[in-house]
């Protein structure tokens, strides 16, 4: 898809699985090109959830800028819309954050396009927690409506460097635990990117050995996830998935679904067995023990 080809296949395929949300972005390719042409040739849109992005930062070699403007969001928007050839995203977030923005108005900023019509529903991906309390407060204060939806990186392996343009967020490891308590307490939709550490948990190698990891993984794969606790996380479900008749993936995805959160993984399916496997995935019942297990006894 973000080549813009036809992704038909690959999108009605997920829809007979009885999975209606994709996952976009306004610089995510010609991703938005491809979902739109497919979105123009049904008829059950509003039996969809789209969820898309804007003002991720521009970025060259050794800069970043931020694009967190109201000039930056309202003309994502309108191109994202345009791409979609819809009337609506479901689901709208800004894909980064800008501390030197006062959250006020932002939340200022969405309100204006949900009144609109044209968000149902608005959040922040790679938000803080304390970023998304602070816009909510403002949002109560002026009866406004609030975020209610959030997409850090979350997953079985735990991210031990940022290697995103710009400030990433993740609420995975020992470290972030109370970030969970949070989203646990408010049961705000958790929208978890790289659920499975771009490939890391996919079962493309095995976790003995490390050299195939090192060559197949991609920067960003390996500059956030290969660390020694990892491999061991690794180890440990492809001895789950043995057990249960599994996938390494399914374990990693069902690990995420038993985390007691309101959570929603958000994977990349380039096959039709993939499609599959990862639906069948949400059927994997796994007890409090194993998901500790497989998190190396960590709580949750």
């Amino acid at each position: 898809m973000l080549e813009g080809g036809d992704a038909s296949e690959l999108l009605d395929r997920a829809v007979a699985c009885d999975i209606n949300a994709f996952d976009c972005a306004e610089n995510y390719g010609k991703a938005e090109i491809s979902l739109g042409d497919w979105l123009k040739g049904r008829n059950d849109r509003e039996r969809l959830v789209i969820e898309t992005k804007g003002c991720h930062p521009d970025f060259g070699e050794g800069w970043v800028r931020s694009r967190v403007t109201k000039e930056a969001l309202d003309r994502d928007l309108a191109q994202s819309l345009d791409r979609l050839h819809t009337g609506y995203v479901d689901i709208y977030m800004l894909h980064r954050d800008d501390p030197d923005v006062p959250a006020g108005e932002i939340v200022e900023w969405l309100n204006e396009h949900h009144r609109k019509g044209e968000i149902r529903a608005f959040g922040g991906s790679n938000w803080s927690c304390a970023r998304i309390a602070e816009a909510n407060r403002y949002a109560a204060e002026h009866d406004l409506t609030p975020f209610t939806v959030s997409s850090p990186n979350f997953g079985l392996a735990v991210e031990h460097e940022n290697p995103w343009v710009g400030e990433g967020v993740t609420i995975g490891g020992a470290d972030h635990a109370a970030d969970r308590d949070w989203y646990r307490g408010n049961g705000m939709a958790v929208f978890a990117y790289s659920a499975l550490a771009r490939g890391f948990m996919t079962g493309m190698f095995p976790s003995s050995d490390r050299a195939s990891a090192e060559r197949v993984l991609d920067q960003e794969a390996r500059k956030g996830f290969l660390y020694d606790d990892n491999f061991e996380r690794l180890h440990r479900a492809e001895q789950l998935a043995g057990r249960k008749g599994a996938t390494v993936a399914q374990i990693a995805v069902a690990w995420l679904f038993h985390q007691g959160m309101n959570v929603f993984a958000l994977l990349s399916c380039t096959s039709l067995p993939i499609i599959e496997a990862n639906a069948a995935a949400a059927d994997i019942d796994l007890t409090d023990e194993e998901c500790a297990w497989l998190n190396l006894d960590e709580a949750r």
